[in-house]
């Protein structure tokens, strides 16, 4: 039998001060079975760093032509693909030739370095792409915060993020390599 997926609610108040985006926003997000919860908020971070009308989470880890968070057009086409993770060159290509643009959020402990060398020069020549490293302890604190339940504040400034919840407060700060 297969495992399901939980569902998590998160009210998100969210103040993007270098984008001049302040809303308040109630997301329904399917944890995959498999997914981590340094993954899901992840992607809840990504969805709100980029927050604009018509952005959607997607089937995620269930699809393989999908990414984790798009930005569709009224004719379908693909405006926004936002990547997650380490993901091997053939797949940025594929979102590059599909999107208008790809956001690449990188993470992970001791593995990103190894990746951006082995795949930089590849990946350069996408005029389409950005690659935005995360920095593990950072992470790794976000996934501390997963509730079923969750109430939280990402605020943005001078490219500086900072999560918080009704018990603790992390602060990112991300390395954009492209």
């Amino acid at each position: 039998m297969a495992l399901k997926s939980t569902i998590i609610k998160a009210q998100l108040a969210l103040s993007d001060m270098d984008k001049h985006v302040y809303e308040t926003l109630s997301l329904t997000v399917a944890q995959h079975p498999s997914e981590n919860e340094q993954r899901l908020m992840i992607r809840i971070l990504a969805f709100a760093l980029h927050y604009q009308e018509r952005l959607e989470f997607t089937k995620g880890l269930c699809a393989d032509d999908e990414p984790e968070v798009w930005l569709k057009n009224y004719n379908e086409e693909i405006e926004l693909w936002i990547e997650l993770g380490l993901p091997d060159e053939k797949r940025v290509k594929k979102a590059c030739n599909r999107a208008k643009n790809v956001v690449l959020y990188c993470y992970g402990e001791n593995n990103q370095e190894i990746w951006w060398q082995k795949n930089q020069p590849k990946l350069y020549s996408h005029d389409n792409l950005s690659v935005i490293s995360l920095p593990y302890e950072a992470t790794s604190q976000l996934a501390t915060m997963v509730k079923r339940g969750m109430n939280l504040t990402v605020t943005v400034q001078d490219g500086e993020i900072w999560v918080s919840d009704e018990e603790q407060s992390v602060h990112i700060i991300p390395t954009i390599w492209k």
